[in-house]
């Protein structure tokens, strides 16, 4: 069991998996911190000040007893923002990808090596041509 295992996770596909998901990690707080430091702010400031954390629909209020019960569209949009802008760069990543499989398989490719009877039918062809 262990051998077959072992066998599964050296595959090169379940190592290119791993990698990808590690960077997909970093990339998406790389997207997220983009989101909300930097692209959402000015978003606010063009909508009159708002801060995008704090747009809310309150449920229940704050009481002594019981905490506010909200739900936290602005959070939502930021995240729908984040979903949209990862989407379109694996997007491209993936036509890119796509478009250079394609110059791969449009490559023509190389003439086969010619078999023994088309090289012995070559040698006999240039033998009459210099016997003339």
């Amino acid at each position: 069991m262990w051998k077959e295992f072992k066998t599964f996770i050296m595959k090169g596909n379940i190592l290119d998996l791993a990698v990808a998901v590690i960077i997909g990690s970093a990339f998406k707080s790389i997207v997220t911190s983009f989101v909300k430091d930097i692209i959402m702010p000015p978003i606010g400031v063009a909508l009159g000040g708002v801060d995008f954390r704090d747009l809310t629909i309150e449920l229940v209020t704050t009481t002594d007893e019981v905490a506010a019960v909200t739900i936290n569209y602005g959070i939502f949009l930021q995240t729908i923002i984040d979903f949209l802008i990862i989407s379109f760069v694996i997007f491209m990543v993936i036509k890119g990808y796509n478009k250079m499989q394609r110059k791969k398989e449009e490559a023509p490719a190389p003439p086969p090596e010619p078999s023994k009877e088309e090289l012995l039918l070559t040698e006999i062809r240039d033998i009459l041509k210099q016997a003339k």
